[in-house]
């Protein structure tokens, strides 16, 4: 047996709905015991409104979702073709049509599972907005409304820049 995270190819905003459609699936028992787990990646971004933070969910890789499954060698094929007549399901990456999926490294799936905060890791917030020191900006609100000036300083913590 091959246990292994696999990537599920989804249309866009039909991951949750999968999801759910999936986890009703594993309780009713048709997938038997091949599937552990089911991921919909997601990533916290801060966004700042009128001067207030607001902290959205966002999809990190939209499209996709990571399943954690035990595929023997005899016996993948009703498991996954049961995944693939799911509306809204395109099919496994690293599989053609007829083959076994093939399952993302180890060190790939870990990765993506430390950015979205699953597992441990080095995870931060990542600011909606991006700005860089140098960098040309027209400002869109206050006493100096419609000046462009070059960005000197970016605090993140405060979510301020000096121009």
């Amino acid at each position: 047996m091959a246990r292994g995270w696999y990537v599920l190819h989804t249309y866009t905003g039909y991951e949750n709905k999968i999801e759910k459609t999936i986890r009703i699936m594993m309780a009713d028992g048709e997938l038997g015991d091949s599937l552990h787990d089911i991921k919909v990646p997601s990533e916290q971004v801060v966004e700042i409104k009128d001067g207030k933070k607001k902290i959205s969910t966002k999809k990190f890789l939209p499209g996709y979702i990571l399943l954690e499954m035990d595929l023997p060698d005899i016996g993948w094929k009703t498991p996954c073709s049961a995944i693939r007549r799911i509306n809204g399901v395109t099919g496994f990456v690293g599989s053609s049509s007829g083959m076994k999926p093939q399952p993302i490294s180890q060190e790939e799936a870990r990765a993506i599972l430390q950015k979205t905060g699953e597992i441990k890791g080095e995870k931060a917030m990542t600011p909606k907005q991006s700005f860089s020191v140098g960098e040309s900006v027209r400002i869109v609100d206050g006493p100096f409304d419609s000046f462009t000036g070059q960005v000197e300083e970016v605090n993140l913590e405060k979510a301020k820049l000096r121009v």
